[in-house]
C-alpha cells in the first residue's frame, strides 16, 4: 500500500457506530411529521449526505417547508430524545495513535454538521487526533469533492499523497472525482459490491485491517 501523508476519514459508519441511531431517529422524525416511515435500508442508503439534501432524497420531495420540518424533527430526536452516545468502532483510537506515531496527518470529511462532529469529539475525546475537518455546513454535500478539496488546500497536500476512508459510495465518489485513492470499509451502511464499483484501493472489514494496510507491519500490530 502507498505511503500516504494524509489519511481522511468519514465519521458515521466508518469511525463511529452510529447507523442504528440515525435510522431510528429518522424513522421517529417521519412519524412525528406524519409522512411515510422509511425502511432501515432506505435510511441507510442516504447516510453520508448532508441532512437536508438527504431528507429530500429519502422522502422524494421538493417541498422545502416539509423538508425543513423533518430536519427539525430529526434534530430533536437525535439531540433530545435519544441521548445515548454512539460508540467508536473497535480499534479506532489504537489506529489513530498508530497513524500519528507514524507521522501521518489525519482529517475528517463528514456529512455531520460542525456542531454534531464537535459533540462526537467531545463524547469520545478524539478531536485532538485530527489536523482539520470539513462538515456538511461548511462545504457542498457529498458526493461533491468540495470537502476534500478544502482539506487539501488547507493542509497544502496533493490528492496523490492522500487517501479517503469511508463506508458509502458517496465517500468513494468524492475521492474518485479528484483522482484521490480511496479505501472502503465493509462494516458500514453500503454494501461492499457497491463500494467496489468505484475502484477502491482495497475494501477492509475492520479498523485493525485498515491499520495493517496503512502502516508497516510493526506499527499495525
Amino acid at each position: 500500500m502507498k505511503n500516504y501523508q494524509l489519511v481522511i476519514f468519514d465519521w458515521d459508519g466508518t469511525v463511529m457506530d452510529s447507523a442504528a441511531k440515525i435510522i431510528r431517529c429518522m424513522q421517529n422524525a417521519a412519524r412525528h411529521c406524519e409522512v411515510p416511515v422509511p425502511t432501515d435500508d432506505e435510511v441507510a442508503h442516504i447516510i453520508g449526505i448532508s441532512l437536508k439534501p438527504a431528507i429530500m432524497q429519502l422522502f422524494n420531495t421538493r417541498d422545502e417547508a416539509l423538508a425543513d420540518r423533518i430536519v427539525q424533527a430529526y434534530k430533536t430526536e437525535y439531540l433530545q430524545q435519544d441521548v445515548v452516545p454512539c460508540p467508536l468502532f473497535t480499534g479506532a483510537e489504537k489506529l489513530f495513535d498508530a497513524l500519528r506515531a507514524a507521522n501521518k496527518t489525519l482529517a475528517v470529511a463528514t456529512g455531520k454538521a460542525r456542531r454534531g462532529l464537535n459533540r462526537a469529539w467531545s463524547n469520545t475525546g478524539t478531536g485532538h487526533y485530527f489536523a482539520t475537518s470539513r462538515c456538511a455546513d461548511e462545504a457542498n454535500s457529498k458526493p461533491s469533492p468540495d470537502m476534500l478539496v478544502q482539506i487539501l488546500e488547507e493542509l497544502n497536500v496533493s490528492a496523490a499523497d492522500a487517501v479517503m476512508i469511508g463506508d458509502t459510495v458517496y465517500d468513494m465518489q468524492m475521492a474518485e472525482a479528484i483522482g484521490m485513492d480511496r479505501i472502503g470499509v465493509s462494516y458500514g451502511v453500503h454494501a461492499q459490491v457497491n463500494l467496489e464499483k468505484h475502484k477502491p484501493e482495497a475494501i477492509v472489514h475492520s479498523l485493525a485491517e485498515l491499520g495493517e494496510l496503512l502502516l508497516p507491519a510493526s506499527a499495525g500490530q
